[in-house]
């Protein structure tokens, strides 16, 4: 918890225990979190079978550099269930996160993790991606928030009129989305037909139009085409309630990793980059269900030893939500 949750690298703990008189090794440090991650791999890949039997996931990747000449990527580790239970997307199915963790960028990597999902993916214009679009089985849903960030960050640097209408434009459709979260699937789907499909389809005539007025190798022609190229992709959640105007999911679970890794700044190996997916997927089920990841760890780690290993999915966090609860409560 202390290195995944609150971003200690291990160095700084051993120093923090010295400090109250406690030796421990970052060694010895390493060597428990890597026993612990054992302990909890059959609960991790409890985690992953219940991401992966949805029909409806969000993607999303970040780096981690390692201690060698090479970048390490948690590629596709976002690989995310954005499918709460509760009213905002109505499919009474508990949200989860997993992470993968990869030694490089490539394709194949996803296309592996993702060999047998059948639904919509989320994700920005990543290519490796494509592969898994080509099979059919696979729907392209692209990411609002991406689109509207080549112009923002325009706009940020110099404000021009096709910017400023850009994002008055793309703004609009947020506020649509804003009014009906918490919506059944089909109640979105209705509203984004009546009110959203109008403005989409305005704002592909006017960004057409606006191409004819630039420079092809200008910068708002670029984020105008990364728009344009994406069009089938961006629009598609107009189609289908059960699908989000962006990206968003992914993105928060990633937060977390960013912001460890401005603390201990490289996974030390493959083996380190390997555990650290692990722990980031339990710790972040635990709290997209409101779960306290503390709490649920130290049960888990307590008592999965002596657990039938085809039950597993007992542990996952929802299942032991209400057990929590009443472990936490305090004694009357």
């Amino acid at each position: 918890m202390s290195k995944f949750a609150d971003h200690l690298p291990l160095y700084r703990q051993s120093v923090i225990y010295a400090r109250e008189g406690v030796e421990l090794d970052r060694g010895l440090l390493a060597d428990w979190v890597g026993a612990a991650s054992s302990l909890l791999r059959p609960l991790v890949d409890a985690v992953r079978r219940h991401v992966m039997a949805t029909t409806k996931l969000h993607a999303d990747d970040t780096p981690i550099p390692g201690t060698g000449t090479r970048q390490w990527q948690d590629q596709n580790s976002q690989t995310v269930d954005v499918c709460p239970r509760r009213p905002a997307i109505g499919i009474n199915r508990c949200p989860a996160v997993w992470f993968a963790y990869t030694p490089d960028r490539k394709g194949i990597h996803p296309q592996t993790h993702l060999a047998k999902f059948a639904g919509v993916l989320q994700a920005d214009a990543y290519a490796g991606f494509n592969a898994i679009y080509a099979t059919g089985r696979v729907q392209e849903a692209a990411c609002w928030a991406h689109a509207r960030r080549k112009f923002f960050d325009l706009h940020a640097a110099r404000a021009s009129p096709i910017t400023t209408e850009a994002l008055r434009r793309i703004g609009a459709l947020y506020e649509i989305e804003a009014s009906i979260r918490g919506k059944p699937p089909q109640v979105r789907q209705a509203v984004r037909q009546a009110q959203s499909r109008p403005l989409i389809d305005a704002l592909e005539s006017w960004l057409r139009a606006s191409l004819l007025t630039l420079s092809r190798k200008s910068d708002t022609t670029a984020a105008i085409l990364y728009a344009l190229n994406l069009w089938p992709a961006l629009t598609r959640y107009c189609d289908d309630g059960s699908i989000e105007i962006d990206n968003s999911a992914a993105e928060r679970a990633l937060r977390g990793i960013a912001i460890g890794r401005r603390n201990y700044l490289f996974a030390g190996s493959d083996n380190g980059g390997e555990r650290a997916a692990a722990i980031y997927s339990l710790i972040g089920t635990a709290k997209l269900n409101g779960v306290d990841p503390a709490a649920w760890l130290r049960y888990v780690l307590t008592h999965i030893a002596d657990h039938p290993v085809n039950q597993i999915d007992d542990f996952l966090p929802w299942n032991l939500a209400s057990r929590l609860a009443i472990i936490s409560a305090p004694k009357q």
